[in-house]
């Protein structure tokens, strides 16, 4: 069986700028490059910290997109209030955690599996904060 995993998600923007100042400055990702290749060619990679999949921002080489249609993305974390406090701090507007189902294991924590907390980008593209504090 071969492994599989997902290392990369391309996310539009209209501006890449002002994109990259909000995953690296109000979400706290790492900038892992930021590639002008010409004057219509520019790649931004940013890493959630812990994560092993990216995210892609910039223009040219990067599939045309409309911004901020990505909806649906996902981040897992182990602790969803804390979580959302950092966000808060950082001037994210982000939803108040809701509970979204019921938990098929409360403990240790009621929230694991079922608590979310959503949020958008400058342009729409939507997230989602989910917590999970242990795998089954």
């Amino acid at each position: 069986m071969v492994n599989w995993t997902l290392e990369v998600v391309i996310v539009p923007v209209s501006d890449v700028d002002r994109a990259k100042a909000f995953y690296a400055d109000r979400l706290g990702f790492t900038v892992d490059h930021d590639t002008v290749i010409d004057a219509d060619t520019r790649i931004v990679q940013l890493t959630p910290p812990g994560s092993g999949c990216s995210v892609v921002i910039g223009k040219g080489a990067v599939p045309d997109m409309p911004p901020g249609s990505l909806k649906g993305l996902q981040l897992v974390v182990p602790d969803l209030r804390a979580a959302r406090a950092e966000l808060v701090d950082r001037g994210v507007e982000v939803s108040e955690i809701q509970v979204v189902g019921k938990n098929p294991r409360p403990v240790p924590d009621p929230l694991d599996n079922v608590g979310f907390v959503f949020f958008t980008d400058p342009d729409g593209n939507a997230w989602a904060v989910q917590q999970i504090s242990e795998r089954a």
